[in-house]
């Protein structure tokens, strides 16, 4: 069992380290943060689809 994240802001100039922080703090570690600067409209984001290819039962996936 691993601990997984997903963080996501919707443009580029938007800033996703407060969610980076909050995700350690939970003990998430880096390598198991996936993180996109990508609208929210759909799930055809990169490092979204990386993420859902590594998850297996019993992995725990914050957001």
């Amino acid at each position: 069992m691993k601990d997984y994240a997903y963080v996501r802001v919707s443009s580029a100039d938007q800033n996703e380290d407060r969610q980076l922080v909050e995700m350690r703090r939970l003990g998430i570690p880096s390598a198991q943060i996936y993180a996109d600067k990508q609208s929210g409209k759909d799930f055809e984001r990169p490092k979204y689809k990386a993420l859902v290819k590594k998850l297996h039962a019993g992995d725990v996936l914050t957001s």
